[in-house]
């Protein structure tokens, strides 16, 4: 279930793009990418804080399915 939008507005119009803005696993991702970021002392590339943010963001959506 990683498609849930995060901001849903209702559907209208006959555009082929039902549901605009970021998924709620994108937010969880971007709020755990910017809790690793204000720590200073971090010593992280970039694909490494991406690819952690998103596994912060799957957990996040285990633990709301259960």
């Amino acid at each position: 279930m990683s498609d849930i939008p995060a901001f849903p507005r209702p559907y209208s119009g006959t555009s082929q793009f039902a549901q605009v803005g970021m998924t709620l696993r994108d937010y969880f991702a971007s709020k755990a990418m910017q809790a690793m970021m204000s720590d200073p002392n971090l010593d992280m590339g970039c694909n490494t804080v991406a690819t952690l943010s998103y596994r912060m963001a799957d957990e996040m959506m285990k633990a709301r399915e259960a």
